[in-house]
């Protein structure tokens, strides 16, 4: 299902001085998946389906890759560069790849393994690809949900209904490139799949491998409908357009002035709406706030009767 079906999508906040800033200067921030609150997402479990010289040309590849990589970024901060930086790193990923491969052999050799030498190397070799895996997707990941109007949302993620909710679209150049996330199944990823992924270039086996690991949560979380955009992890720049701002049940009115206040001089315009509860359900729907009003009666100065009327006689 393509996201470009929905008109907007839409992300939880609570007030603080952190999303006013995001708001302001329109920054999204990408978190590691290590900080959400599904221990289970973006954590695969890697399944050996592939034999033992295999799983060592898949480890080298992996391992040889991250280690070139992280020594490529640590010269190049040092403000290094050249053929010579880039034979050096390719040089040193490929000794750690041999080097892991040599130590896990000698290990596979332990008496106290029940299995075999060749069960016990292709089970360590899995375990090391493993854990590449997991270091390999360290991206930053944003959610967003479909709706505005799950009650479940707003207390997961609204602060209990007293933050507020900002609708986004995707009337950008380029377009933002959203990812669906699936519900069900399970977090096995396949050897064969990484395989065909890395060491054949096969596209669609890495978009699958991608959607396994990134995109795949339990059945339980499918309220949330989420949608996901991937990034360097920290703050970065909005690749979204922000149209609305829509305040919580419970949201206070300086936090409403304050958002408001914050926006208005935009140059693109940003509706805003409060939640409202449907007499009689569970659910919830929302309507336009007057932003001049309350704008005209806020911020509020506090005056005696006396500053206000006058001397008494």
């Amino acid at each position: 299902m393509s996201y470009k079906k929905y008109k907007k999508i839409y992300r939880y906040q609570k007030f603080s001085i952190w999303t006013i800033e995001l708001l302001v200067h329109d920054h999204l921030y990408f978190a590691d998946p290590v900080s959400f609150n599904d221990p289970f997402d973006c954590q695969p479990v890697v399944e050996s389906d592939s034999d033992r010289d295999t799983l060592r040309l898949l480890l080298i590849e992996l391992l040889s890759r991250r280690i070139e990589a992280e020594v490529a970024a640590s010269l190049r901060s040092a403000q290094l560069q050249g053929d010579n930086v880039s034979d050096h790193a390719k040089n040193l990923g490929a000794q750690a790849a041999q080097s892991k491969l040599q130590d896990i052999a000698y290990h596979a050799t332990n008496p106290d393994y029940e299995c075999g030498i060749y069960e016990a190397e292709c089970s360590l070799l899995t375990s090391e690809i493993h854990r590449e895996v997991v270091k390999r997707y360290d991206r930053g990941v944003c959610c967003f949900s479909t709706t505005f109007q799950n009650p479940l949302l707003w207390s997961h993620y609204g602060d209990q209904h007293r933050g507020f909710c900002v609708g986004y679209n995707l009337d950008r150049e380029p377009v933002p490139i959203l990812r669906k996330v699936e519900y069900g199944g399970n977090r096995k990823v396949k050897t064969s799949l990484i395989s065909n992924a890395l060491l054949n270039n096969d596209q669609a086996a890495q978009e699958l491998l991608d959607h396994d690991v990134l995109l795949r949560k339990a059945s339980p979380w499918r309220y949330e409908c989420e949608w996901r955009l991937f990034g360097n992890r920290g703050v970065q720049d909005s690749v979204l357009a922000l149209k609305d701002v829509t305040f919580g049940l419970r949201c206070p009115e300086a936090i409403r002035y304050s958002v408001i206040a914050a926006l208005e001089a935009r140059d693109s315009k940003v509706e805003f709406y409060e939640t409202f509860e449907v007499h009689g359900s569970f659910k919830l729907k929302r309507r336009p706030v007057n932003a001049g009003e309350i704008c005209a009666f806020l911020p509020h100065v506090a005056k005696s009767g006396i500053e206000m009327f006058g001397p008494l006689g």
